[in-house]
């Protein structure tokens, strides 16, 4: 430090500083483990950020981050994704290569909730030159009426020019488990004909709130820009990093919530919108006075101010609001939602529970867009 032009008396507070930490910090071998992992995971994500994006999906559950994440992340950054879609994907996350030589991440089946890898191993043995309509797809694979009906609420059938509800109405069509003899040769056999139906099109926040239930997430949207204009006074996430340090006002899906032991009751959130994810500071007197929305909501508006140094943004909770019924405006009441995810990486996990069916509309936001909390 001082061949490098610093003051004698920084350096030696600095050297006194690390060589304190020296007497009870991690040992050699485990830092360099973690140098390790966090340099080769930094070099797979600048370079190949596709098959990077690919293995995070496929090894699920893990870290802080849920898949809607992952995703948005890989959007953010370039890729493109390419919804599920019975002629197209695999269990797995695979990567699919562009007209203009780059890669594609095509999600893949194991994203839908409930859905068998069995099931998927069926769609492509069987799938050939590809499925032509629900009918062929079930009689070919034999697939369960159930898991016709997981395939349609995902919106699989897409690339057949079925959106979900007309899939649904076609899929809802298919009685048996089994194709029965008599029907199962189009030439010999006499099949029933469906009549044309001209379904009422899906909102988009139907779509959305619909994606979520299947698949914990969307290509569509996310909820805070189809919810943005109806709460004025907000500042996007991708804002922070210019806005006034003066009082701002955020909102976003909560995706995580610590408390570590070490923090002095100091509560973290990380919030995220259509732009991307905030860090929110609330200090423990805030805490107290606003736990139940801190603990509880899914959606949440904070107003503070904000601290900067340099690219790292902080917002600094004076004022918390639970936004969590406003997510009942994307579409209709659901009833079959997600349950809460477990926590990957919090200080104090949740043990497992099934929690009641939702009737609500904040205790159906809870279900639709779970975090990972705390206990």
């Amino acid at each position: 430090m001082l061949a490098r032009g610093y003051e004698p008396d920084l350096a030696e507070r600095c050297f006194s500083q690390i060589e304190g930490f020296g007497e009870y910090g991690f040992p050699e071998s485990h830092a360099a483990a973690f140098a390790l992992l966090a340099y080769v995971s930094a070099w797979l994500k600048c370079h190949h950020p596709a098959a990077f994006a690919c293995g995070l999906l496929n090894s699920q559950p893990m870290g802080f981050y849920a898949p809607a994440q992952i995703v948005r992340d890989a959007r953010e950054h370039g890729i493109e994704v390419r919804p599920i879609c019975v002629n197209n994907s695999a269990w797995d996350n695979t990567l699919e290569r562009r007209p203009d030589g780059g890669l594609a991440l095509r999600l893949g089946f194991r994203l839908i909730k409930g859905f068998r890898e069995e099931d998927a191993g069926w769609i492509v043995a069987a799938r050939g030159n590809g499925y032509l309509d629900p009918e062929s797809l079930w009689l070919r694979a034999g697939l369960a009426s159930s898991a016709l009906e997981r395939l349609a609420e995902a919106d699989a059938f897409s690339s057949m020019g079925l959106g979900r509800r007309n899939a649904l109405w076609h899929v809802k069509a298919i009685r048996s488990q089994q194709p029965l003899p008599l029907f199962n040769d189009p030439i010999e056999g006499e099949g029933i004909v469906e009549p044309n139906i001209d379904l009422p099109a899906m909102q988009l926040g139907e779509e959305l709130v619909e994606d979520y239930v299947a698949m914990r997430l969307s290509l569509r949207a996310h909820p805070m820009e189809l919810l943005r204009p109806g709460i004025p006074n907000l500042t996007t996430h991708a804002a922070l990093a210019t806005a006034p340090l003066d009082r701002t006002s955020v909102c976003g899906l909560v995706i995580t919530r610590q408390r570590p032991g070490t923090a002095a009751g100091v509560v973290f959130l990380t919030l995220e919108d259509e732009t991307g994810i905030s860090n929110v500071i609330v200090w423990r007197k805030v805490y107290k006075h606003f736990r139940r929305a801190v603990m509880g909501g899914r959606l949440l508006r904070v107003t503070g101010y904000l601290q900067r140094e340099g690219i790292v943004v902080h917002l600094i909770a004076q004022h918390i609001e639970d936004m969590s019924h406003r997510l009942s405006d994307l579409g209709h009441p659901m009833d079959d939602a997600i349950g809460i995810t477990q926590p990957q990486a919090d200080d104090a996990p949740r043990p497992p529970r099934h929690p009641p069916r939702a009737r609500h509309p904040r205790e159906q936001a809870k279900r639709l867009f779970p975090s990972r909390d705390f206990h």
